[in-house]
């Protein structure tokens, strides 16, 4: 990787990058005009680099037009590859029709992706009925497993840790992020019938009473499933419990309803810049880029030699 283009709010994750990796980091510059539309404006010095844009997907709806000006913008200032660092991955929930007339998102966005991007790297994507981003994408993609960071973090800051998996959905992915912690685990069982409607039950655990419940979840949005399983655990005599987010979502107000509910401390990645940003996705996310990378150098070689026509 050589030039790094992050955007707005993305620096401290792209100099962390840059520093594990070696590359170069500018910001992009974003401008939004009172009519609504954008202007996009990068560093000069991109001719023959090969360059990867940062930018979290947490609002995708205003950042879509402005990735594809960056990334059209920069091949045309004679960048040799663009790719996409997408710590957190929009779009990827919505993989079926539900009612009649309903787009199916998650592969239009990753055709949309597609047009303006050569490869992707992204951490832990929220995919239910697509079992892997290759399924989704035909550009070279990497997604970074932040199991084992979690689990870093949890044995060193929460060594009596009980983990709790939102959902049976979560059991998996729970369950090893238990492993890496050498720790307990037990799954809540939750319902939802509505955006901000979620019904959670908490088992019946000694071992919760013993010990620091902490609730891990892929993505807080509403909000509302962490306070209903701080709500119950409370009720059933635990401590306050610790809630360790992979994507801190949080819509409107969810944060401060959290920690209002009871919670002891939000905890998150850096996969959306946040308050409550405690684990590092920056090496991570280097390797999978450098991994990438020198694939696709492989694979560029194997064509070049398939491609020579000896005499």
């Amino acid at each position: 990787m050589t030039h790094i283009l992050a955007f707005p709010g993305m620096m401290p994750l792209g100099e962390a990058i840059a520093k594990q990796s070696g590359a170069q980091t500018s910001e992009v510059d974003v401008h939004r005009f009172p009519d609504g539309e954008s202007l996009v404006t990068l560093p000069a010095d991109l001719a023959g680099k090969d360059v990867a844009v940062l930018a979290t997907l947490r609002e995708p709806d205003p950042l879509a037009l402005s990735l594809r000006f960056a990334a059209e913008t920069a091949r045309e200032m004679g960048a040799r590859r663009v790719g996409l660092i997408a710590p957190y991955l929009a779009y990827m929930r919505q993989d079926r029709r539900f009612a009649e007339g309903q787009a199916v998102s998650a592969p239009l966005f990753a055709r949309f992706l597609e047009e303006s991007f050569d490869w992707l790297v992204t951490a832990d994507p929220h995919l239910h009925r697509i079992h892997a981003l290759e399924d989704l994408f035909d550009i070279p993609v990497r997604r970074i497993e932040t199991a084992p960071l979690l689990g870093e973090w949890i044995a060193a800051n929460a060594p009596d840790a009980v983990l709790l998996g939102p959902d049976s959905e979560s059991r998996q992915w729970v369950a090893e992020v238990a492993r890496l912690a050498d720790r307990p685990y037990e799954v809540l069982e939750k319902h939802r019938s509505g955006d901000r409607s979620v019904e959670v039950s908490v088992p019946h655990s000694e071992a919760l009473l013993d010990g620091t419940p902490v609730i891990v979840d892929d993505i807080a949005s509403s909000g509302r499933t962490l306070i209903q399983a701080i709500e119950r655990l409370l009720v059933a005599g635990t401590r306050p419990p610790i809630c360790v987010v992979i994507h801190a979502v949080f819509a409107g107000d969810a944060h401060d309803d959290i920690l209002a509910a009871g919670a002891s401390r939000v905890v998150t990645t850096d996969s959306i810049p946040h308050v409550s940003n405690a684990i590092s996705l920056a090496q991570a996310l280097a390797d999978a880029c450098r991994d990438l990378q020198a694939q696709e150098s492989i694979d560029q070689s194997s064509h070049s030699k398939n491609d020579t026509v000896t005499p």
